[in-house]
């Protein structure tokens, strides 16, 4: 006789904290209701106290899980998920070929160290993933929904925020866990805005912004020229000619620090830094 499982062992080193409050639960289930129709994607299923949920949308649902241990109680618990558990990486796996190329929703209770992955790997697939929601740490959350001007505001809030619309919608205490994180939660949602393209290079503009973030208390004329000199190394290979750059540096703006700037302005920062170092006229 086949034994069932009866439940998974959190495991630490998967950053594992199984939600145990079923209300909090169906809350989240409930925010891939904003994006209706598309197929869903879950991250970390664990025992499936989100899954069961999830299921009663009667979407196409894939769930993608690491721990074997947490795939085989799956297996055994929803068998209405035969063949659509994946048991891989969801940092490493192919993304295309999920739903055959068709964009889905993405959420989860996501493991707590890896959450800021997840959302560098959602960038890459942004043209797939109109609508992310899922659990998080709350510090992390109130990173991601920061506006300019506060000190939580960072290089996730520019870069999510660039094609993003950020919703912290409620927290979670540490109660509700097994075992108890020591930090409290928030579940988010973000949806696609209609940017399409940023209007400068995205590649520099990711190196602008993580850049300028390195040492935050510094202003950008300090912050920026390591950039400026990388760049100007790439000149001199290309033949390029490379400037002095002491009359764009006293721009008024370089006295600025860069949680001051909004998404606008790094593009238009990225912009002046491409025609600055030659990489466009």
């Amino acid at each position: 006789m086949k034994q069932t499982m009866r439940y998974v062992r959190p495991k630490k080193a998967l950053g594992q904290h199984f939600l145990t409050d079923l209300s909090i639960a169906r809350r989240i289930a409930d925010t891939v209701d904003a994006c209706p129709a598309l197929p869903i994607l879950e991250v970390g299923p664990g025992m499936g106290v989100l899954t069961q949920y999830l299921v009663e949308k009667g979407r196409d649902l894939r769930v993608v899980e690491i721990d074997d241990e947490s795939v085989a109680y799956l297996q055994q618990h929803f068998p209405a998920l035969e063949g659509r558990i994946v048991a891989d990486d969801f940092l490493r796996m192919p993304l295309e070929t999920l739903f055959d190329g068709q964009p889905f929703v993405l959420t989860g209770n996501y493991p707590y160290n890896i959450s800021s992955q997840i959302f560098f790997r959602l960038l890459d697939y942004r043209h797939l993933i109109p609508c992310c929601t899922g659990m998080i740490q709350k510090e992390v959350a109130e990173r991601i929904a920061a506006a300019p001007g506060n000190k939580q505001y960072g290089i996730l809030s520019v870069l999510l925020q660039a094609w993003y619309r950020v919703e912290l919608l409620f927290t979670v205490p540490e109660n509700v866990f097994n075992p108890p994180p020591k930090v409290k939660s928030a579940v988010v949602r973000l949806t696609r805005n209609d940017v399409s393209q940023l209007g400068c290079d995205e590649r520099l503009f990711r190196r602008v912004v993580k850049t300028t973030f390195n040492q935050r208390r510094k202003t950008l004329r300090n912050n920026i020229r390591p950039l400026l000199s990388e760049l100007d190394q790439q000149a001199q290979r290309e033949g390029r000619p490379v400037l002095d750059h002491a009359a764009f540096l006293s721009d008024p703006m370089f006295g600025l620090r860069p949680e001051q700037l909004s998404v606008q302005d790094f593009v238009g920062l990225t912009n002046n830094v491409a025609r600055e170092t030659g990489l466009t006229s």
